[in-house]
């Protein structure tokens, strides 16, 4: 016969047959199922040609159930078939192409079992079966001659043929430009009904929430009924962002026949449902923002704060610190390029209240906010200074640090619980120019005053801090944010008082509150400047912060309350914080402090005290035979007790004592002090 085409041609090896391997399996003596047999190319080629016009298509409909006849019969066919396509069907002009795959695909699988395939073949011998082998299954490119037919008409049976793609690459060639701009007007095209789809869905969301605040009509039961049941928070915050986006463009996306009140009482439903605030709370902080902003607000709030520490620039510098602590495992960064001393910590692999710098008094574990009221207010060198409200201590030492422990410190508290804490961060941070005290800081003025500088960080709700202390979100009520002003006032009254304003270098006074609220602020600060025209707002030198409200609520305050500065943990990542700085230029007027002394009186006692300031004469030079003798005449014992009694009442007044607490003994003391008094007369009388 010659050399045949494959040799001709050479091509990859075609894989093994599940005839080989029934051979092989007939030769060793085991069971083999049915499987179609499979010839060699070389036997029988004019059989294999003289089947295909033979068939009137018949042959080829039965020749595709038999591929896939041994498919369904869980024997693996062979690849070569249907990727190749040059089966009988291509080589016989007259057959008819079938018009789709699923011609081929209705007799497949279901329509054909391996018992009518073996009928359907019965007929034929071994020898017919290995004459169709190689054209039957269609597999090689050696079996197939293509001169057999015109190329012309040859066409393509699958969509993923070879013939068929090569066709496709002809055509996109030759009309390469017309199909890309097709191409490209179909993807702009679905881009613009994408985003219409988005818009669509957009809209019709927003339009939709709104339907929850209808829930007037339901029962009591369902209304108790959804009270009872937990709240889904994806639902919930889904809400939330969809009311935030309808109040941001509320003219275009608000639901005809709502009113913008409306949507904010549902969001500010939904936020205390998702965040657990008081609806009080929440309303008061959402009064603060915008809708967007108050939602990043509530959420800064869910997270907590950079872990900050500061250093001790009394024993170290900042750079040896970071690299102490960086040699134990802490992973840290500068806190920004406001603040030298610092430092904020990601990682750490030892507990930092526990490290020898620690111990040492290299650092104090601080939040970056509390740097910011020691920086307003500068102190000097040198300088008398006062913190009114000291504990723990990290305000105090850092003003000794800036101080290089010189001048002198006033660190009081009013609480000896918390004051021990404050002793030991001062002991342990090296500052020696610092004094404790425990004192009301309402009584300062009297107590001490006169100081270049005083720091204020008065007693708040906490709003700022939510982050550290959860429980503010429900604790905090209308009564809290009526009494704290109120004592923030009186502080902020006393600290002015308190300031020198004829010091060369200061005259200065700071007031801040980890608060948010303008209640503790704002109005606090407003109050001041109008109780105390000798005092102005002066620039806090802060290199950043929101400046403060000049009107809120309806409410208009000062101008100068614009150099204020506000701090939140949305836009700057601290706590929430406020700090403003006065500078006292005059004295306090005599008739804004004579008020005091008149509203602590009636506290006193209702009855008005005598108190004899007479001083008493010497006598020390008078002989003793003419002392008798004098216009003075002898003691009376019951007289003088009187002005003993008297004497005790002012020595427990000035120790800070009630002296009301003499009267609750007084019968039986005076019963007492008569029968002393008594018996020294008889005992006088005796001789």
């Amino acid at each position: 016969m010659g050399v045949g085409r494959r040799m001709k041609k050479q091509g990859p090896p075609e894989p093994l047959s599940e005839e080989h391997f029934a051979k092989l399996k007939r030769k060793a003596g085991l069971p083999v199922d049915d499987v179609p047999t499979e010839a060699p190319n070389k036997k029988k080629r004019k059989t294999a040609t003289e089947v295909a016009p033979k068939s009137n298509g018949a042959s080829s409909k039965k020749a595709a159930p038999s591929s896939n006849g041994k498919k369904s019969n869980g024997v693996k066919a062979a690849p070569a078939p249907k990727q190749n396509g040059r089966s009988t069907k291509s080589k016989s002009k007259p057959v008819p192409v079938p018009e789709s795959d699923e011609d081929l695909s209705d007799g497949l699988g279901d329509g054909f079992s391996g018992s009518e395939l073996g009928d359907e073949f019965s007929d034929m011998d071994d020898d017919e079966m290995e004459g169709l082998g190689d054209d039957f299954l269609g597999s090689d490119d050696s079996v197939y001659d293509s001169d057999a037919e015109d190329p012309k008409e040859r066409r393509a049976m699958f969509s993923e043929d070879e013939d068929d793609s090569d066709a496709e690459e002809k055509l996109t060639a030759a009309n390469i430009v017309g199909l890309s701009r097709k191409l490209d007007e179909q993807k702009a095209q679905e881009e613009a009904e994408a985003q219409a789809e988005l818009e669509e869905a957009a809209l019709q969301t927003n339009i939709e929430r709104p339907h929850v605040l209808d829930d007037e009509e339901e029962d009591d039961l369902a209304l108790k009924t959804k009270a009872l049941l937990a709240p889904d928070l994806q639902l919930l915050r889904t809400r939330i962002t969809d009311t935030i986006r309808v109040l941001d463009d509320f003219t275009n996306l608000g639901e005809e026949g709502r009113s913008r009140a409306e949507y904010t009482t549902q969001l500010l439903k939904d936020i205390c449902a998702y965040y657990g605030y008081s609806e009080y709370l929440a309303e008061k902080l959402m009064n603060l923002f915008p809708p967007r902003e108050a939602f990043a607000f509530f959420e800064a709030n869910e997270t907590a704060r950079p872990v900050v520490i500061r250093t001790n620039t009394l024993r170290t510098h900042r750079r040896d610190l970071a690299q102490a602590l960086i040699n134990r495992g802490v992973t840290l960064e500068p806190v920004g390029k406001w603040s030298k001393v610092g430092l904020q910590i990601f990682e750490s692999n030892v507990p930092l209240g526990a490290t020898p710098e620690y111990l040492a008094g290299h650092y104090i574990l601080q939040a970056a906010s509390s740097f910011l009221p020691v920086m307003a207010l500068g102190p000097q060198e040198g300088e008398r200074c006062l913190d009114m409200a000291a504990a723990p201590g990290g305000k105090t030492t850092h003003m000794a640090a800036m101080m290089k422990n010189t001048g002198c410190i006033f660190a009081n508290d009013p609480s000896k619980a918390r004051a021990k804490g404050l002793i030991g961060n001062i002991h342990r941070l090296g500052a020696r120019n610092v004094v404790v005290c425990n004192y009301d800081a309402r009584e300062f003025p009297r107590v001490i005053g006169g100081f270049d500088r005083v720091l204020l960080d008065a007693p708040c709700s906490g709003t700022g801090v939510i982050a550290k202390d959860p429980s503010v979100k429900t604790n905090k009520d209308e009564k809290d944010f009526m009494v704290l002003p109120h004592t923030q006032k009186q502080l902020l009254l006393a600290a002015i008082d308190s300031v020198n304003h004829a010091s060369k270098t200061g005259g200065y006074l700071v007031y801040s509150t980890c608060s948010v609220t303008v209640e503790e602020n704002e109005q606090v600060v407003q109050y001041a400047l109008s109780k105390r025209p000798n005092v102005k707002l002066v620039s806090t030198e802060l290199p950043f912060g929101k400046e403060g409200f000049t009107s809120y609520m309806g409410k208009k305050f000062d101008p100068s309350l614009r150099l204020t500065r506000r701090y939140y943990p949305h836009t700057y990542n601290v706590d929430g914080f406020f700090v403003a700085k006065f500078h006292k230029i005059g004295p306090t007027p005599a008739n804004l402090v004579k008020d005091k002394p008149a509203q602590a009186a009636p506290t006193q006692g209702t009855e008005e005290e005598v108190i004899d300031k007479t001083p008493i004469a010497a006598d020390k030079d008078v002989p003793e035979n003419a002392r008798g003798e004098d216009d003075f005449g002898g003691f009376d014992d019951e007289e003088d007790e009187k002005y003993m009694e008297r004497a005790k009442r002012n020595a427990m007044r000035r120790r800070g004592l009630d002296p009301k607490a003499l009267e609750k003994p007084k019968a039986n003391g005076k019963t007492g002090v008569k029968s002393k008094s008594e018996n020294k007369t008889k005992s006088k009388k005796k001789p």
